[in-house]
């Protein structure tokens, strides 16, 4: 059972945790992990492209010149894609790239990155993040007590607006919640802070 270290805000150990193994200290599965990523990404993608096909452009009612006799390639209309101003030919149209994969497939990625995280020794634990107002300096001087240099994901319990929003303007940190974890933001992120909250949740959630 992976044991770790908890640190307070000023960067102190004030004790350590047992991680649940199931969550944390399972063989990273790195295929199952990519395609989760992939199908992350395939859904963020809005589809909204458009091109106009032939039947859309103006003009083209009438035909261009005579079929025979003028010594030049037959033409039908104006709107024909080898005109300038004509149609575009096989252009993408508005489309949805979303697609669904298996609930055990996201679990057992979220599951990986998470045990990946305690291997790298990329998850800091705190007890708790006591902050009595919005500011953004108390948040920057926490993850220097915490030596954490590279980007960083806070993943807290619940909602907490002086913890989130004294972190969102500080570049390379995110805040988020065991209930919208996703595997794209445990991967870009380097630093997994969590709260002893988040942890007890994580394992009520993913045991």
């Amino acid at each position: 059972m992976p044991k770790v270290d908890v640190y307070d805000i000023k960067g102190k150990k004030v004790s350590d945790i047992d991680l649940n193994e199931e969550i944390f200290g399972i063989i990273p599965n790195e295929n199952i992990v990519h395609s989760v990523l992939t199908n992350y990404l395939a859904n963020q993608r809005q589809g909204t492209q458009s091109t106009k096909t032939r039947s859309e452009v103006s003009g083209g009612g009438k035909k261009p010149w005579k079929q025979k006799g003028t010594g030049r390639a037959r033409q039908g209309s104006t709107r024909s894609p080898q005109w300038i101003k004509g149609g575009i030919a096989l252009g993408p149209k508005p489309r949805t790239y979303t697609y669904k994969i298996n609930k055990k497939e996201k679990r057992l990625a979220i599951k990986s990155v998470l045990s990946s995280k305690v291997i790298e020794k990329e998850l800091i634990v705190v007890d708790k993040l006591p902050f009595k107002e919005i500011k953004t300096k108390n948040m920057v001087e926490a993850l220097t007590n915490l030596k954490i240099q590279d980007k960083a994901l806070i993943l807290l319990s619940e909602k907490d607006e002086n913890v989130q929003k004294s972190a969102r303007n500080i570049e390379g940190v995110k805040t988020t919640l065991v209930n919208t974890i996703n595997v794209y933001d445990l991967l870009k992120y380097t630093n997994l802070v969590v709260t002893v909250d988040a942890i007890k949740k994580l394992e009520e959630v993913y045991a």
